[in-house]
Order: C-alpha cells, then structure tokens, then sequence
C-alpha cells in the first residue's frame, strides 16, 4: 500500500525496526522563544524577591505573611523555571510506526502552548489549563482491536483523528492539517482492515476524556 503523504505535506516516512514511522512535525512558531527568554529574565527578578524574603526570615525579622509570600514566591518561581524549560527545549515530533499488525504510536512534546487559561473566549479548569502547558507524553502500542475505534470525526472548527484507549480517548496527529489527517484515516483503515474511520459531524470537540 502507498504510505506516500500528499503532495506538499510537511510528513515524512521513514525507514523503522518493525515497518515505516511516519513522522509528523510539529509547526514551528518564534513565540515560545520570547516567552522563554522573558521568563529567564523574571526569574533573575524572582531571585532577587525570594533572596530578600529568606535573608529577612533567617534574621528573625520575618512574619507569617512573609512565610506564606515565600511559599507562593517559591511555587510560582518553580512554575516559571518549568515553563522556561519548556519553552526552550526542542520540541519532539509525533511518530506513528506501521507494524504488521499493530502501530506504535508516540505523541512527541509539542512546543508549549501560550493560551493556558484561553484568552480566546472558552474557560478552561486549573486541570485542563495544566495540560496544555505541560501535556502527558503519550506512548502506546495500539492494537488491532484498539484500531477498530478509530475515527475521523469533524467538528466545527475542523477535523480530528481519534482512537480510544480504555477509558481513554487519545487525539493522533494534532498538528497535522485536515488533508494530512484524511490521508492518515484512509492509509491506516486500509492497512489493518479497519471499519470505516469517517464519523459523522460533531458541535464541540469533546476530547476532555484523556
């Protein structure tokens, strides 16, 4: 079967132990380098903050407002020295390994994501907002049966390639655009026999289940 992707995608394919990887990449963006570089910046401030405030508790002049300011000091600066981390590491991209009768699917790191709290209208929980700074690197070896639940479902704001886990319900090739994953859905349901990939038209992408 032809594993070529379209013409003009930015996946690749390349040569694994167990059958073809396909390689998608995630999409670059300048952002999270300022982001990184000002958080580095901040925490030279936040040394100075957290410096005064332990010197000020060690020479007994502290209180119990300033043991709780150091507290949540300490937390947000560690927050901070994550996010930088984040920012700045290279990203891994999401491979998927076509074996003979199952895939190994691993989701990579994406870079981080600066819309925690969605400043574009939908409010997300403290948990939710969590995972989009520091989402779950997800590895699995997905099996036949498992595959049978793959779906290509569309939402309003476009498409999405799922497949279910358990309780699980695990979003594949999230940076990839709709044609790559159409591609995707008809190369993966004609290698392994699947039944039809292609679901119906949803209103919300309610993928919340991870």
């Amino acid at each position: 079967m032809d594993v070529n992707p379209p013409a003009g995608s930015r996946i690749s394919v390349v040569s694994g132990g167990g059958g073809p990887v396909i390689v998608i990449p995630v999409r670059p963006g300048s952002s999270r380098y300022f982001m990184g570089l000002f958080l580095l910046f901040w925490l030279g401030l936040w040394a100075m903050g957290f410096n005064a405030a332990a010197s000020q508790l060690w020479s007994g002049k502290g209180n119990a407002f300033l043991v709780f300011w150091l507290g949540a000091w300490t937390l947000g600066g560690l927050f901070a020295i994550a996010s930088a981390y984040r920012s700045l590491r290279p990203p891994v991209p999401e491979t998927i390994e076509l074996k003979r009768s199952s895939i190994a699917y691993d989701s990579g790191v994406p870079p981080l994501q600066w819309d925690p709290w969605n400043f574009s209208g939908t409010r997300k929980s403290p948990v939710q907002a969590w995972r989009s700074v520091f989402p779950k690197r997800i590895r699995v070896d997905l099996e036949r049966r498992q595959l049978q639940t793959l779906r290509l479902r569309e939402f309003d704001t476009g498409n999405r390639l799922t497949v279910d886990v358990d309780s699980d319900r695990i979003e594949i090739a999230a940076n990839a655009s709709e044609v790559e994953r159409e591609w995707l859905a008809r190369l993966l349901t004609g290698r392994y026999s699947l039944l039809q990939a292609t679901g119906g038209a949803e209103t919300t992408p309610a993928l919340g289940r991870r």
